[in-house]
């Protein structure tokens, strides 16, 4: 077996002639690169799942038990930073487009020169290295924009961001509960920005600012002359987070006919937009925040169990300020930089007693109440 170097190039070759596989190990192994070959689809399916992950896969359209096809998707689900080539014999434009729709880099015909694949297989892992890149800027700039921003050093704040850490790259929903002032939004935002979804939409709904008789076209949107006043039509919030998050603030407060079609929104990923017969695809992530018990909402019959079960995957519960108060002199010296800035001041912080003073202080409105008080102070 040969010896793999740290950063060395992994090419999986996939093709039924052995011939074909000993000429293209023999051409990747000269430029250095570490070469897999095998002549079975089933095969390479399984390796593909193996680690490390290959930069590459060369596989043949037509083999006798599983096709190049799914040799192609194996690889798009198990590594999608990694780049396929598909080769053939049998070249049609149908195959060459639904393997472009399906994620390949290129689609070579046989015969082809040597020359040739050099070439392909040299663009492809230069895309390769421009995907990984571009994956590890952004979550350099998702961790320095999200975590960043949520402050403190106290045992609650951080077990809640240990939290958001370990679920932030999964698909799940997530309901983060805490009181008015806690920062729930930000914690959501945070959760956002460190996803796979981080490049995409964040959509913010008050769910209790919007009025009950236009919630459903506010969500769903609507389409023109669906009611008196839609002149147009409208895109709803839901599908304008399409692919990226939904935050659904004080989702307590949604009425209980708009629970049971976001209900049944997420349970079919599909949305009806008022007024249309037509179902619409939507792939959201939902972040929902309350800031009070929805157990109880339930017990009363104001709340939805199964929407609670639905959106209640992942609990996050945020502390009050009383109970990170070891976290108030790091929020006061944030505060008084913000509005330093926004006033024109250059007050250097606050004096022993009013520090002292505000750590004892039970805070009912929390870090939203420490915030407007700093404002004041330093106005």
């Amino acid at each position: 077996m040969t010896r793999m170097t740290k950063g060395q190039i992994r090419i999986l070759v996939v093709d039924d002639q052995e011939s074909m596989c000993e000429t293209l190990e023999i051409l990747f192994k000269r430029a250095g690169h570490h070469v897999h070959t095998c002549t079975e689809g089933k095969q390479a399916v399984e390796m593909i799942k193996e680690e490390p992950p290959f930069d590459l896969v060369i596989t043949d359209l037509v083999m006798p038990d599983v096709d190049g096809m799914e040799v192609l998707k194996a690889s798009r689900k198990h590594n999608p930073e990694g780049q396929v080539i598909m080769i053939t014999a049998h070249s049609t434009t149908e195959a060459a487009v639904s393997a472009m729709k399906l994620g390949a880099y290129d689609y070579i015909q046989k015969p082809f020169s040597l020359g040739e694949m050099r070439i392909a297989v040299e663009k492809a892992l230069e895309k390769g290295r421009l995907v990984r890149e571009n994956i590890a800027l952004r979550r350099r700039v998702a961790g320095k924009t999200s975590f960043d921003d949520v402050l403190g050093e106290s045992e609650a704040i951080t077990r809640v961001m240990e939290t958001i850490g370990k679920v932030a790259k999964l698909p799940t929903n997530v309901l983060i509960v805490g009181e008015s002032g806690t920062g729930k939004e930000l914690l959501a935002r945070a959760l956002h920005s460190a996803s796979p979804r981080a490049d995409r939409p964040f959509v913010v709904v008050d769910c209790g600012a919007i009025p009950e008789n236009l919630i459903e076209s506010e969500l769903f949107g609507h389409v023109k002359g669906a009611f008196t006043g839609a002149v147009a039509t409208r895109t709803g919030l839901i599908k304008a987070a399409s692919e990226g998050t939904l935050f659904l603030d004080e989702v307590g407060e949604l009425p209980l006919p708009m629970q049971t079609k976001l209900l049944r929104a997420i349970q079919e990923r599909t949305i009806k937009p008022v007024g249309s017969v037509e179902m619409l695809p939507v792939d959201v992530r939902i972040v929902a925040a309350s800031n009070r018990p929805l157990e109880d909402a339930i017990d009363r019959g104001e709340f939805r169990s199964d929407l609670y079960y639905r959106l209640n995957v992942i609990r996050i519960e945020v502390p009050p300020l009383r109970e990170r108060t070891g976290d108030i002199p790091i929020l006061c010296n944030h505060f008084i930089g913000r509005y330093n800035t926004s006033f024109g001041r250059m007050i250097q912080g606050l004096e022993n007693d009013a520090l002292e003073f505000l750590t004892t202080y039970p805070f009912p409105g929390n870090v939203r109440q420490l915030s407007n008080i700093i404002e004041r102070c330093v106005a």
